[in-house]
């Protein structure tokens, strides 16, 4: 299963149209998951200690961790997520919050280093910046850390277009400048 976790809010978003391409290419018959259209929990303490008693009791099946199964199972995950801010989209960060539960996307080692318990072999971390100042460790570092470090998704593809709101750029070409690399 391709799962196509759409972090964007805008109805014209470019990164959207970077990845629906991406999309296309890999076979299409993705299952989308919409994040503006998604109310997350807040995670105050009352919702960590519903979730840290599930997790104690193996109750996996609590709908509480319906997005961290549906995560776990995919073979291939595509992020479509804006950089704004230094950073993604706050759906973004909620989604992570919920997905991340040991003992469905990862676990401990006796050593306690976390091994990754999820399916896929491929992550895409698809983006768009209106200018050039893009520093990895605050987007697209993180979620490549946490693939690889606590979910065992070792391959963690970057496709961006940048510096299309610059005075002078051609956004449209900078953008079916990308497209034509994701189409190879």
């Amino acid at each position: 299963m391709l799962l196509y976790i759409n972090a964007c809010v805008r109805a014209q978003s470019r990164t959207k149209r970077l990845a629906d391409r991406l999309i296309e290419k890999l076979g299409g018959g993705a299952e989308r998951l919409d994040l503006a259209s998604l109310s997350f929990p807040v995670a105050d303490e009352a919702f960590l200690e519903r979730r840290d008693r599930l997790i104690a009791a193996g109750a996996f099946d609590d709908p509480l961790f319906d997005l961290a199964r549906q995560f776990a199972a995919a073979d291939r995950i595509v992020i479509a997520a804006p950089y704004w801010d230094l950073s993604f989209p706050a759906a973004l960060k909620q989604y992570v919050e919920q997905i991340n539960v040991l003992g469905i996307t990862f676990a401990y080692t006796p050593e306690g280093v976390p091994k990754g318990l999820c399916r896929a072999k491929k992550l895409y971390y698809v983006m768009t910046a209106g200018g050039t100042f893009v520093p990895e460790e605050y987007g697209f570092g993180y979620v490549r850390t946490l693939a690889g470090s606590f979910y065992g998704i070792e391959d963690v593809e970057l496709i961006q277009a940048v510096g299309l709101d610059l005075v002078g750029a051609d956004p449209e070409g900078i953008l079916r400048e990308c497209l034509e690399r994701i189409i190879g």
